[in-house]
C-alpha cells in the first residue's frame, strides 16, 4: 500500500541548504518509491487528494504533533570496517601502522570461524541501523564465507549494504593475508558471485571491489582489480593519505606512479565509483588528479583524531569539485553513529580554522548535507536517495526528541524554533532519539520497531 508521511521534514537541497518543512506531506509509492513531495499542507488526506490518491488506498504516518519529532534522510557511513567493530575504543597511544598490527589483523584473523563473523556481523548491522545508517560501505576481512555472510545478515535485515572483501597481498601478516595473487583474484570473484546471487540487480546488497590500501597490495592485484572494475562496472573502495608514515610506505613500494592517487590511477582504480577514504594529507596535484576522476571521499573525523593522523580540510576538497561524505571508520573511529561523525567533522573543521583560515569552518548545515545527500553522491546512488526530492527512495528516520530518557532537553520556548531544534539534536543526539528507521519505504529499525 502507499504511505503519505505527514509532519515536519528536515532534508539538505544543497550544501548550506538544509530545508525544514514543519507541515509537509512526502507520498511514497508500494515500491518505496517518492512520488510527491507537498512543502506546504495541512493534512496528508489534503496532499493524497491533491495528487489523485483514493480513500483508502494509502496508509498515514505522522511525526507525533504532541512530541517534537521530524522526518530526516537515512544516514550514509561511507567507510566502515565491519569485522572491527568489537575493537570500538580500543586504539590505547597507536597511530595506524603499529595500531593494524596491534589491533586490527589479529581481530580480522578470527574471522575464518564464522560463529565470530556471524556475532559481529549481525551486531553492528543492527548498531548502525539503529543509529540511522540506511547505507553502509562495509570493509569486511579476507575470509570469503564470512564475506558473503555480511552480505546475507545485511540484506536480511534490510540495510543497503557495499559488501567488500578486502584485498591484501604485501605488507601483511603471515597469519592474514592472500598467500598468491591467484588466491585474492579467486576469493573476489566467489564473492561478486555469491552477492550477484542473493541480490542480482544489486538493489540492495552491492559488492565492491576493496583493495584494502596500495601499501597492502602488489602492483599486479591493484591493476587487475582496475581492470574488473571497468570490465564489470563495479564500484572500488579504499584507503588513501591517512597517516605520513603509510604515505611514506606507498611511495617507496609503489615506484611507477608520482603519488598516491597516482598508484591508483595508473591501475585503473581512480573513477567516479571509487570511495576514498581519509585523504587527510593529500597534494594539490592529487587533489585535482582526484577531482578529475570523479572519486569521491570518506571523511573521518572521529577516526584521524583517535589515531593521530591529522585533520582533513573538507572545503578544500569541496573547494575544488571533488564528492565528500561521512564515515565512521569503524574502529578507527570510535563510534557507529553518523550523527556523532558529522558532530565531529564540525569541531575539526573549527580546529582547522584556529590556524588561521575561517574558510575552513562547516557549518551544520553543511555537516547534515555531507552526511546525506553528500554521501549518496560519494556512493554514487544521489540519482536515487539523499534527501526526499520525487523519484527518489524513502530511505528515513523518524527523529523523536522528547522521546523517553532522551539525552536532549526542550524548553518550551524552543517549539517553534526548527533550525535551533536540529542543531539541539545534532550536538546532543543519539540512537535513543530514532524512532523509525525506513529503507526503500520498509521499516526496518528504531526505537519503536524493536520494542
Amino acid at each position: 500500500m502507499r504511505t503519505v508521511y505527514f509532519g515536519t521534514i528536515v532534508h539538505s537541497l544543497a550544501l548550506a541548504d538544509l530545508q525544514v518543512l514543519p507541515s509537509a506531506a512526502v507520498g511514497v509509492d508500494e515500491d518505496g518509491t517518492i512520488e510527491f513531495l507537498d512543502p506546504n499542507t495541512r493534512s496528508a488526506e489534503a496532499s493524497a487528494e491533491k495528487h489523485s490518491w483514493p480513500v483508502g488506498s494509502y496508509s498515514v504516518v505522522s511525526s507525533d504533533p504532541a512530541s517534537v519529532s521530524f522526518f530526516f534522510p537515512g544516514f550514509f557511513d561511507t567507510h566502515i570496517h565491519a569485522s572491527q567493530y568489537p575493537n570500538v575504543g580500543l586504539f590505547g597511544k597507536t597511530t595506524l601502522l603499529d595500531w593494524l598490527n596491534s589491533y586490527t589483523f589479529p581481530l580480522e584473523s578470527s574471522f575464518a570461524d564464522l560463529k565470530v563473523a556471524d556475532n559481529v556481523y549481525s551486531r553492528v548491522i543492527a548498531r548502525t541501523l539503529g543509529n540511522g545508517t540506511t547505507t553502509a560501505a562495509y570493509y569486511a576481512t579476507v575470509h570469503t564465507a564470512g564475506t558473503n555472510l555480511l552480505a546475507d545478515l545485511a540484506l536480511k535485515a534490510g540495510q543497503r549494504a557495499f559488501i567488500g572483501r578486502c584485498c591484501m597481498d604485501a605488507n601483511s601478516p603471515d597469519y592474514y593475508c592472500d598467500k598468491t595473487l591467484e588466491d585474492a583474484q579467486k576469493a573476489t570473484l566467489e564473492v561478486i558471485e555469491h552477492i550477484t546471487k542473493i541480490d542480482p540487480n544489486h538493489d540492495i546488497v552491492c559488492p565492491i571491489l576493496t583493495p584494502r590500501f596500495a601499501a597492502s597490495c602488489s602492483k599486479e592485484l591493484l591493476c587487475w582489480l582496475g581492470k574488473l572494475s571497468t570490465n564489470t562496472n563495479l564500484p572500488v573502495q579504499t584507503h588513501i593519505s591517512e597517516n605520513m608514515l603509510e604515505v611514506e610506505l606507498v611511495k617507496s613500494m609503489h615506484t611507477f606512479a608520482d603519488s598516491y592517487a597516482g598508484v591508483y590511477d595508473k591501475c585503473g582504480l581512480l573513477h567516479d565509483q571509487t570511495i576514498l577514504a581519509h585523504a587527510v594529507h593529500l597534494t594539490d596535484d592529487e587533489r585535482a588528479l582526484i577531482a578529475k576522476r570523479g572519486s569521491g571521499i570518506a571523511h573521518c573525523p572521529a577516526s584521524n583524531s583517535a589515531l593521530t593522523s591529522g585533520e582533513t580540510r573538507v572545503k578544500w576538497l569541496l573547494d575544488a569539485g571533488v564528492k565528500v561524505g561521512l564515515g565512521t571508520d569503524v574502529s578507527g573511529g570510535f563510534t557507529p553513529s553518523i550523527l556523532h561523525t558529522a558532530r565531529q567533522a564540525l569541531l575539526v573543521s573549527r580546529h582547522l580554522s584556529m590556524e588561521g583560515d575561517e574558510s575552513h569552518k562547516l557549518s551544520i548545515e553543511e555537516v547534515l548535507h555531507l552526511a546525506t545527500v553528500g554521501g549518496a553522491e560519494v556512493c554514487g546512488l544521489s540519482n536515487k536517495l539523499g534527501n526526499f526530492l520525487p523519484g527518489k527512495k524513502w530511505d528515513a528516520q523518524l527523529i523523536t526528541l522528547d522521546c523517553k530518557n532522551s539525552p536532549v532537553d526542550i524548553f518550551p520556548w524552543e517549539l517553534k524554533t526548527h533550525e535551533d531544534l536540529v542543531a539541539k539534536w545534532l550536538f546532543n543526539g543519539d540512537d535513543r532519539n530514532v524512532t523509525k528507521v525506513w529503507v526503500d519505504g520498509k521499516l526496518v529499525a528504531g526505537t519503536a520497531f524493536t520494542s
